[in-house]
């Protein structure tokens, strides 16, 4: 869509009426009532012209209010927008009241009860002297301003109730009269067409965002990059799009329920890694792929996290596809804030669809990554079984041979030294194929035995196996959820040390009989080399997942100089409690 196109307000549907015949009626309508109002008309005109400038519904809303307030000698205008079911108040602006003021009064009014209750369920003209007097009105929340005159008129867009403009405390401390009826009315009327136009703006112009963040979202998880880093896209733009205060992605547990993986927030660190339990009424429902929508997070019965405490209306949708419920997409906002609207509800709801099935391909992409590794890795297993190691045992029986034929002592010593040291490179070749030819599900339990396995494995695309200790009782004392993590921590260090380092020397240390920085008992991996080091503004996603991963445990990483001379290189710490 072009700029120019973008700008240009949509064409009105059929059956809407056209401003400038509504205008001319109105106007006619008024000849012959008197001199003062006729008087008027050119003012009137002019807020009419106002009303129709500009398509954006939230700014429409705030100039009606204001141009209302201007013709009427107001000094309070608001509208209020009435919700999908017609019950009560969805939005509320307004004018004349300062922000501080609104602050202090706290929750907009919600329509349910008294006078703007009764326009709701009665949309006709009301002119009053003194509203406080009126046995519809419900009195004042604190430190609402003090109001006695009222004038409220009903909002109709293509025949449907829009909502209410309301106006009080004329100025000079008159009363609101038939003249300021009349004028009102008519800028109703045209009100209710601008808004209509805003709203087929609006509408368009927001179906366009959902769809391009659909589009960047399946574009980072087909990427093939960190699957971390894909899902973080997801909650970025569905943040983005919902105009929420966070975007969370949860994936199901291992030990049930749904895990937090990705948060787009002001502090993601509080919630990432939090698990919320199978036996939450909410993640029932997700998991039979059902969408759940909340007014108010913090006080609805159904939410037993403790994050809900901050957030207001809030979207959890399932993110399901083929059958399948793969997550939920959770878009909250503050509390205070206006709740979704049905239009924003399906345009998440197909986002979630078109989030999942990304997914899906994702994985399926994945997978058949995942067995090209595998093929490949019981291809180099059987080339090193069946050459490497068999070219090896030869050259060593050579040597023995060799060195029963010496007589020279020197010649015996050095010879028998390279034979045993065949011995151990043709031992390590077989714990490499071991390695190689294991399974994901066949990985034994020990932590120990994880991370020989792990730097077993980094050895063959390295050419080197890195060294290791190990310091403190870890199989004991580390948990399995740390102890994965650990693994994981490890596997992500070691790949970045083969992919960019261009390491000689790698160390592995992994020491649980420390102390964290605040004095809790906890495990740290180091995994040191005298590579290049990371270069300056050079890619930081493997370094994110690190901390991401300590931080959702309540630990840390960084990263220093390294092993090599002068300290080159780089020394990754990764600690998390035990």
């Amino acid at each position: 869509m072009s700029v120019q196109e973008s700008q240009e307000p949509p064409e009105s549907p059929p059956g809407t009426p056209d401003p400038l015949e509504v205008a001319t009626r109105a106007t006619r309508s008024l000849q012959g009532l008197s001199t003062e109002l006729t008087a008027r008309v050119p003012q009137l005109l002019e807020a009419m012209r106002s009303v129709g400038t500009g398509l954006e519904l939230h700014s429409t809303l705030d100039r009606i209010c204001e141009t209302a307030a201007e013709l009427a000698d107001a000094r309070y205008a608001a509208i209020g927008v009435v919700d999908t079911e017609g019950r009560g108040l969805s939005d509320f602006v307004t004018f004349g009241i300062d922000a501080e003021t609104a602050r202090r009064i706290g929750h907009r009014p919600d329509g349910k009860r008294g006078l703007l209750g009764a326009l709701i369920s009665h949309p006709d003209t009301v002119q009053l002297a003194d509203l406080t007097k009126d046995p519809r009105s419900a009195g004042f929340p604190p430190h609402h301003p003090p109001m006695k005159t009222f004038l409220g008129v009903p909002i109709r867009v293509q025949g449907e109730i829009f909502g209410n403009l309301y106006l009080a405390e004329k100025n000079g401390g008159g009363q609101f009269n038939d003249y300021d009826v009349h004028m009102v009315r008519v800028l109703a009327t045209e009100a209710g067409i601008a808004i209509g136009n805003a709203r087929l703006y609006e509408a368009a112009t927001q179906r366009e965002r959902w769809i391009d963040g659909s589009v960047a979202v399946t574009t980072a998880l087909l990427s093939g990059g960190d699957a971390d880093d894909a899902l973080a896209v997801v909650a970025e733009q569905a943040r983005h799009l919902a105009d929420s205060a966070a975007g969370i992605v949860m994936l199901p547990a291992e030990e049930g329920g749904m895990e937090i993986v990705a948060v787009s927030a002001e502090n993601p660190a509080t919630s990432l890694g939090l698990v919320i339990p199978a036996e939450s009424p909410v993640v029932a429902r997700l998991f039979q792929g059902e969408p759940v929508f909340v007014d108010d997070a913090a006080t609805d019965p159904r939410m037993i996290s403790r994050l809900t405490s901050q957030y207001g209306p809030c979207m959890m949708l399932p993110l399901h596809s083929g059958g399948r419920v793969l997550g939920a997409l959770v878009t909250p906002r503050a509390r205070g804030e206006r709740p979704f609207s049905e239009s924003e509800r399906t345009l998440a709801t197909q986002f979630a669809s078109q989030a999942a099935l990304a997914l899906m391909m994702a994985e399926a992409q994945r997978d058949r990554e995942r067995l090209a590794v595998f093929e490949d890795r019981d291809r180099i297993a059987r080339d090193l079984h069946d050459l490497v190691i068999q070219r090896l045992f030869a050259t060593g029986m050579m040597l023995e041979g060799a060195q029963r034929r010496s007589v020279v002592p020197e010649v015996v010593y050095g010879v028998g030294k390279a034979v045993d040291e065949l011995d151990v490179t043709i031992q390590e070749i077989r714990t490499a194929i071991f390695a190689l030819q294991q399974g994901p599900a066949e990985a034994p339990s020990g932590l120990r035995t994880r991370v020989l396995r792990e730097i077993n494995m980094a050895a063959v695309p390295l050419g080197f196996k890195p060294a290791h200790r190990f310091l403190g009782p870890i199989d004991a004392v580390v948990g399995e959820l740390v102890g994965k993590n650990l693994i994981a921590a490890l596997r992500e260090a070691l790949s970045n040390a083969f992919r960019h380092a261009e390491a000689s020397r790698i160390e592995v240390v992994v020491d649980c009989t420390g102390a964290l920085a605040d004095g809790r008992p906890g495990v740290r991996l180091e995994v040191a080399d005298d590579g290049v080091g990371i270069p300056e503004g050079g890619r930081r996603s493997g370094l994110r997942n690190l901390r991401r991963r300590a931080e959702s445990l309540g630990g840390s990483s960084s990263y220093g100089p390294g092993i090599g001379e002068d300290g080159s290189g780089t020394t990754l710490v990764w600690e998390a409690p035990l």
